[in-house]
C-alpha cells in the first residue's frame, strides 16, 4: 500500500516558491531526505487554497497556450511546473461517475476500474473534494519477470480515500491500485519522479481476478519509429538487428525482433531466434507472437 505520510506542519506556500525550492534540491523519491523535503513542500502547497484557482484562471485567459505546449499528458492533467532535474509538479482532476465528462469519455479514460502499478514513484496530496477511492494491492517486483499472464502473488492491502490534506507516497513497482471515482469532482497535487530511467521501465495493467499481468502499456517513441524504419530503409533493418542483439532494455529488444519479423521472408525464424534471448520476457513475447502467426 502507498506509504501514508503525516503532513509536516508549516505555512501555506505559493507555487513559485515550491517550484524554486524543488529546482534547487531536485527530487529523488527513493531517498528519505528528499521524500521529507518534497513532502513538506507539497503539504505547504496543499495548504494554499488560492494558488490553483489563480493558475487555472490565468491559463484560461491565455487560451491555455502553455498547457498545450508543455502538457504531455491527458486533459485530466494540469501541469504546474516541469523541472530541469527530472521531476514535474501537476494537478490531477478526478471527475465523479455522474459528471458529464466521465459519461462522455468512459471511466477507463480516468483510470477508474483499471488496476495498475506505476513505473515511477510520486508523492500525492488531496487538494480539493472528497478524493478518489482506491483498493490497494502489494506485490514483490523482484519476483516478477514481466511476462503477460504472469502471476503477481497479490496481497490485498486495504481501501483508502485521498481526502483533502492526505499525503501519500506511491512507490514504483510496489503499489497496485484499482481506483473508484470520487463522490464529486476532486483534485490531487503530485510531485512526479521523471528520471531518464522511467521510460525504460514497464508499467503493468493487472487482471485482479486472475492475479496476473494483463497488459504492459509503456512504449517509447523510438520503439514505434523502429517499427516504421524497417519498412522504409535497409538502414532501419540494420538498426533493428543491432537493437535486437544488444539493447540493454528487454522490451526494446523484443520490439526490435518484432520489427524485424514484420519485414522478414521467414518471420517465424526471426521469432524463434528471439526465443533464445537471455530475458524471460523477451522469450515469452517471441513465443506468443510465433504462436499467433502460426494460428493465422
Amino acid at each position: 500500500m502507498p506509504r501514508l505520510i503525516d503532513p509536516p506542519a508549516g505555512p501555506a506556500l505559493d507555487l513559485a516558491e515550491v517550484a524554486a525550492r524543488l529546482d534547487e534540491s531536485g527530487v529523488d523519491l527513493a531517498d528519505e531526505a528528499s521524500i521529507a523535503h518534497c513532502a513538506a513542500l507539497l503539504a505547504g502547497l496543499q495548504r494554499n487554497r488560492d494558488f490553483l484557482a489563480d493558475r487555472v484562471i490565468a491559463a484560461l485567459k491565455a487560451s491555455y497556450a502553455d498547457q498545450l505546449e508543455i502538457n504531455r499528458y491527458s486533459a485530466q492533467v494540469f501541469l504546474l511546473h516541469r523541472g530541469a532535474r527530472g521531476f514535474y509538479l501537476r494537478a490531477n482532476l478526478w471527475p465523479a461517475a455522474t459528471d458529464a465528462v466521465t459519461a462522455a469519455s468512459g471511466a477507463a479514460a480516468f483510470s477508474y476500474g483499471v488496476p495498475h502499478d506505476h513505473n515511477f514513484s510520486f508523492l500525492t496530496a488531496g487538494y480539493f473534494g472528497p478524493g478518489y477511492v482506491s483498493d490497494y494491492y502489494d506485490y514483490d517486483p523482484e519476483a516478477v519477470d514481466g511476462r503477460l499472464g504472469e502471476p503477481l502473488n497479490l496481497s490485498f492491502a486495504g481501501r483508502s480515500q485521498l481526502a483533502e490534506g492526505k499525503l501519500m507516497l506511491y512507490r514504483a513497482h510496489r503499489d497496485i491500485h484499482s481506483q473508484l471515482p470520487p463522490e464529486r469532482l476532486s483534485i490531487s497535487l503530485n510531485i512526479m519522479d521523471e528520471g531518464d530511467h522511467v521510460p525504460w521501465r514497464d508499467q503493468y495493467i493487472v487482471d485482479l481476478e486472475a492475479g496476473t499481468i494483463a497488459k504492459r502499456p509503456t512504449l517509447t517513441s523510438g520503439e514505434m519509429l523502429l517499427r516504421c524504419a524497417v519498412h522504409l530503409t535497409e538502414n532501419g533493418k540494420d538498426i533493428a538487428e543491432q537493437f535486437a542483439k544488444a539493447h540493454p532494455v528487454p522490451r526494446v529488444r523484443a520490439n526490435a525482433i518484432a520489427a524485424m519479423a514484420a519485414v522478414a521472408v521467414d518471420p517465424g525464424a526471426v521469432l524463434e531466434r528471439g526465443m533464445a534471448d537471455a530475458d524471460a520476457r523477451v522469450r515469452d513475447d517471441c513465443a506468443r507472437w510465433l504462436a499467433l502467426s502460426q494460428s493465422c
